[in-house]
């Protein structure tokens, strides 16, 4: 950072990996937060529509539902798809993984009603 400074895209790109690195270890009380300051950065700096500012709002919504919450997950993940129809299209690669993210939390709460969680 002291070289390319906190509004950098590389430093964006390298905090949201950070918290990428954290969800995986399962430290999602690292992660969280740190993709929610990627996310809101992301978004002053580079703007609403840009593809890493669509790819931070789907991977905040992966830890969200990583932490089980659903009720912040699946509307993040609409959001997140509408826009990359929007600005990316229906056959982008981003588009697609979107998709796949926000069906798979789908199933998860059709799963929790039909076994009464």
């Amino acid at each position: 950072m002291r070289v390319l400074g906190e509004d950098h895209p590389s430093t964006l790109t390298s905090r949201n990996n950070l918290a990428g690195a954290y969800r995986a270890a399962g430290d999602l009380e690292r992660a969280i937060p740190l993709f929610e300051r990627t996310l809101q950065e992301r978004v002053r700096v580079l703007g609403e529509d840009h593809p890493d500012t669509l790819a931070s709002r789907n991977n905040l919504a992966s830890a969200y539902e990583s932490a089980g919450d659903l009720t912040r997950a699946i509307p993040l993940y609409e959001q997140v798809l509408n826009n990359c129809v929007r600005v990316l299209g229906e056959e982008h690669p981003t588009t697609r993984t979107v998709q796949a993210n926000l069906t798979h939390a789908r199933s998860r709460v059709r799963l929790q009603r039909s076994s009464g969680w």
